[in-house]
């Protein structure tokens, strides 16, 4: 059964299930779409992700969420909300990743301001922050589209990061 968590506009975002891993590979598989990535994924580690995933909604009510169209269906990406460990302290990340095809439509502007909003107004949380790879100016364009702040670069899993902030 789908679990609906927001709609926007444009969008559903649901949870994600193992039966998504088909369209995730159409992103981890697409070494454009992961260029900032540590490297594409194969599909066992699709499946760790979203085990990953469904470990973040049952220990943290969180998660990434599959980003759909509202009115056609197809999937698009995934964006939401999750944990993050930065020098040495718990930060609430809005994530997001989208299929190629789709990019510069504003999907993951508009998906990620839905989840700025859901964070303040149904998690209560006073900061959220994003972290693209310092080099991603897309995604760093989305921070910044959202009302986020550039705080600093930081250096997480060997490379630089742009931290961005946004407080209630």
């Amino acid at each position: 059964m789908t679990q609906i968590v927001l709609r926007t506009e444009r969008l559903i975002l649901r949870k994600m299930a193992i039966d998504d891993a088909d369209n995730l590979l159409e992103i981890f598989a697409d070494p454009k779409a992961m260029e900032y990535y540590p490297s594409t994924k194969n599909e066992k580690q699709t499946l760790q992700w979203i085990d990953w995933t469904l470990g973040n909604y049952e220990n943290h009510g969180v998660g990434l969420w599959i980003a759909e169209h509202k009115q056609t269906g197809e999937f698009l990406g995934q964006c939401g909300i999750v944990p993050q460990e930065v020098e040495g302290a718990s930060e609430m990340e809005i994530g997001y990743l989208f299929k190629r095809p789709v990019w510069g439509n504003g999907y993951a502007t508009e998906a990620a301001a839905a989840c700025k909003c859901y964070g303040f107004e149904s998690l209560n949380l006073k900061k959220i922050v994003s972290l693209p790879d310092a080099k991603n100016l897309p995604s760093r364009k989305v921070a910044e589209r959202i009302g986020m702040t550039l705080e600093k670069n930081i250096y997480k899993r060997g490379k630089e990061i742009a931290f961005y902030t946004v407080y209630r």
